[in-house]
């Protein structure tokens, strides 16, 4: 006798499906894109709480946008494309009626980051300027850590313990780098090796770099190590590991070395903010390649 649809078989089935999209190119694109988005306003909200954030109204406008545009990304291709696209966690606009849970709590942190930019005037030492950029901070973390991928958080325990700090990591790192372009394509910022209060940041972004290399290094090693005893190993994605190491940390650290240094430009900033966002996706669509296939797609 054949099993409903209902049965546990049907539902492994659907679920495998589910996970294979997504783990679809496009849907990482896009969640890293949000990540990224939700770490500029991290950080920003970080630095207005605490009252050290660059002033001027247009300072913190353009970092808030481009945020926002990152973050919305996923939700304009699940509004725009047929039902093959990826969802905004979950959530169809147009296809269904409410928003899911994860959606609200995405949708959420608008709310902070409206209030943000209603509020930055100028010095941004206005108490609620501040108590807006402390709820900012909060629920962009919030949302970074409940709206964790399926395809990131597999079912091997050893392999998903540092994702959830690994992914709020990547974000602060990514959204860092922005933050760092912002400041370096500013018209009025003379351009020649970094300014004594630009220094400290150019060295909070190296030591991030070297902690999300070595938090991502144990999430391979950790997969590897639950896979090794079931599976061959052959050298398919080393190569390509490498190249996502590269983009991801390598070209980053080495201008932000040069900006210290040398020359702080623009063009700098955003060969690194590029390079490491190119980076990260291309890292996220292998592990979720060898998640699905396991330890033979290690070297």
């Amino acid at each position: 006798m054949q099993a409903p649809p209902s049965a546990p078989e049907a539902g492994v089935e659907s679920a495998a499906r589910s996970r294979d999209h997504a783990a679809d190119p496009v849907a990482i694109v896009l969640q890293v894109l949000a990540d990224t988005g939700y770490g500029v306003w991290a950080l920003q909200g970080m630095a207005l709480a605490f009252g050290i954030f660059r002033e001027g109204r247009g300072e913190s406008l353009v970092p808030l946008a481009v945020g926002m545009l990152f973050v919305i990304a996923g939700l304009v291709v699940a509004s725009v494309r047929g039902s093959s696209g990826p969802a905004w966690h979950g959530w169809r606009p147009g296809h269904h009626a409410w928003p899911t849970r994860s959606a609200l709590i995405a949708l959420a942190s608008f709310l902070p980051m409206l209030a943000v930019a209603g509020l930055t005037r100028g010095d941004n030492d206005f108490w609620a300027t501040r108590l807006a950029g402390a709820t900012l901070m909060l629920c962009s973390l919030g949302s970074l850590i409940h709206g964790m991928p399926r395809w990131g958080a597999p079912s091997r325990l050893a392999s998903s313990a540092v994702l959830p700090v690994g992914r709020v990591m990547a974000a602060l790192y990514g959204g860092g780098l922005w933050l760092w372009l912002f400041v370096a394509a500013d018209g009025s910022v003379v351009v020649g090796p970094a300014q004594p209060q630009h220094q400290p940041w150019l060295l909070v972004l190296l030591v991030m770099a070297l902690l999300l290399g070595l938090i991502e290094g144990m999430r391979w090693h950790a997969l590897r190590q639950s896979e090794s005893e079931s599976a061959p190993q052959n050298g398919r994605v080393l190569p390509a590991r490498f190249t996502a190491a590269l983009l991801g940390y390598a070209i980053p650290c080495i201008a932000l070395l040069l900006a210290d240094r040398w020359q702080a430009s623009g063009a700098l900033a955003l060969l690194a903010a590029l390079s490491a966002l190119v980076g990260r996706a291309l890292e996220q669509q292998l592990y979720a390649r060898a998640n699905r296939v396991g330890g033979a797609a290690f070297a």
